[in-house]
């Protein structure tokens, strides 16, 4: 928080000092009765957590213009991230989109700052498509495979059809797919899609209108050479 004569107050403006206040308040052109947060912890806890907080600012504060669809592309996503419990680089987003730079990158850059062709359209903050840039080259595939600790053997057992189907040549190639369901949830002004889903599901994913996913029967499960071991109901 900011006070009418400039300086700040708060919890962490009374631990950083006067020089780091001032500089925290002339960056981002705070006036008095301005008040800036902070949020810190594992990004994928804290980024909802202070999404979250902004939304419930901006509704109290009637900042939020509800007539105005606005839209944003978003881009650059990283093509790996660092897995903290397998401590190892894995895959970001899309393990099949082409990463800017191509091979070349993939073999002379830092895994962890490489961008990858992908990107999605959002409208006032949610997520209406998403697509990229397809990694059509089977070196450069098997590559950022290899990255995230995958061999050539697993890539060509797991995806030997499309891998095999790029030797031959596939042009480059990219799209993106559209949730109509996302886009019409906004023009009928609804905030969840369970509102405007023709048979929507609840949190334990079951449709209670169609009463679906109903149990398989002895039959189904020898089909699919399936057991079903249930635990014991206790009572």
């Amino acid at each position: 928080m900011v006070k009418e004569d400039g300086e700040g107050q708060g919890p962490i403006a009374n631990n950083i000092g006067p020089e780091r206040v001032a500089a925290i308040i002339k960056q981002m052109g705070l006036n008095g009765g301005d008040a800036c947060f902070f949020v810190a912890g594992d990004p994928d806890k804290f980024y909802k957590f202070a999404g979250s907080a902004r939304n419930k600012v901006g509704q109290e504060l009637n900042l939020i213009d509800e007539n105005v669809f606005a839209f944003a592309w978003i881009v650059d996503f990283p093509m790996f991230e660092y897995n903290e419990d397998e401590k190892k680089v894995d895959f970001s987003h899309n393990p099949f989109s082409m990463p800017q730079g191509g091979l070349k990158a993939l073999n002379e850059e830092d895994p962890l700052s490489l961008k990858a062709f992908q990107y999605d359209i959002a409208c006032n903050g949610f997520e209406l498509a998403s697509g990229g840039i397809r990694n059509h080259r089977p070196e450069a595939m098997v590559k950022a495979f290899e990255i995230a600790g995958y061999g050539e053997e697993t890539v060509i057992e797991r995806f030997g059809g499309m891998y095999r189907a790029f030797q031959y040549g596939a042009p480059p190639h990219g799209g993106m797919a559209a949730g109509v369901d996302r886009i019409i949830m906004l023009l009928a002004r609804a905030t969840n899609l369970r509102e405007v889903a023709l048979f929507p599901m609840n949190q334990q994913a079951v449709d209670l209108l169609m009463g679906a996913p109903a149990e398989a029967t002895p039959k189904q499960l020898r089909e699919a050479h399936l057991r079903v071991n249930l635990p014991e109901k206790n009572g």
